[in-house]
Formats: structure tokens, sequence, C-alpha cells
């Protein structure tokens, strides 16, 4: 297997149920518990992060095979902590990867690809992902919302104040950042 990005980043803002190791490679002898994210996964070929999972103390460990989507350090890879405490969000190449640990059959990928940045956002509850159009929002509830399109290549977060993200999204037909400020409860332009 293919090394992942050398960046790898570990953020637990939110609380968490579960512990988490990043692997440098695949164990020789794989635990009883193996899961491959996604399922049918031929990006395994090109490489993946290897994380050894303890969902809680009176739960076996499980190793999350992630796939990676690309290599190249513009990407993220590393670990995140959730709004839902069961959940652990693994990026990996900019494939992200919502895993309920203590049912991790159960498992969502994030739609873009690749995710740009991952932003954990304690006061809002939100976990939020940069795509190169648009933003998208997972809560404890899991998908809280998807933005509209902010840009026809590369979204920019200049700040966040409450419940307001400030942002820039950069315009092809008028050659220019344009500034957005969104509602972080629901996604929509303010």
């Amino acid at each position: 297997m293919k090394d992942v990005s050398p960046v790898q980043t570990l953020d637990l803002t939110f609380p968490h149920h579960w512990q988490a190791e990043i692997l440098a490679a695949r164990p020789l002898i794989l635990p009883t518990r193996h899961f491959v994210y996604p399922r049918d996964a031929e990006e395994i070929e090109r490489g993946a992060l290897e994380i050894l999972i303890r969902p809680s103390a009176s739960e076996q460990p499980f190793l999350a095979t992630c796939a990676l989507g690309f290599c190249d350090a513009i990407v993220p890879t590393g670990l995140w902590s959730c709004p839902n405490p069961d959940e652990i969000c693994a990026v990996s190449g900019g494939y992200a990867y919502m895993i309920d640990a203590s049912a991790p059959q159960r498992f969502t990928m994030i739609s873009y690809r690749p995710v740009l940045e991952v932003r954990a956002l304690a006061a809002q509850g939100l976990l939020l992902f940069v795509g190169h159009h648009s933003l998208l929002a997972w809560g404890g509830d899991g998908h809280a919302w998807q933005s509209e399109k902010l840009s026809d290549e590369g979204v920019t977060i200049s700040a966040i104040e409450g419940t307001r993200l400030h942002g820039l999204g950069w315009k092809m037909i008028a050659d220019k950042e344009t500034p957005f400020v969104l509602d972080l409860r629901t996604g929509l332009r303010i």
C-alpha cells in the first residue's frame, strides 16, 4: 500500500466515545473486525488510510481501511471527532468517510471528491466540509445542509461570526473573487 499525504490531522474538538490510531501500514495479522470504505473500493489499489478504532472499553476494536482519494498534500488526511460522539470522520487524501464507531458497517462517504478542507465548528455543532464549489455541513444527526454553488473553482472561508460564515468564491465570468455570507443553521445565503 502507498503512503497517504504526509500531513495527518487529528482534530478532537468534539467529545467522543471512541479512541483511534492511524497506523503506518496495514497490520500483518488483521483484527477480527475489519471494514473497508467504501465497500467496493477499487481505489484501495492506490493506497489507503489504516485506522485502528476502539469504539468503547466494552467493544472489540476494528480496523478501518479508508481508500485514498488523491496523493497530494493539498487535500486533507486525518481524523476528526464529530458532533455525534459515536461517529468518527476519517479523511484519506480528500475522500471523507463518516463512520459510526459503534456500528462500523454504517458509514457515509461525503460526496465531494475531493474535500479540500474540514473544519470543526463546536459552537455551531457542525463539522464543515469545503469542496471546490460549495460547502457541506454535518451535525449530530448526520447531513445538516449543503450550500448552493458558491464558486466556479475554489471556496475560501474568511471568517465565522456566530451563525454567519463569510467567504469568497471565484466567479469565472467576472474573473474575480466574490464575497458571500451563509447562515450556518441552514446553509442559505444571507
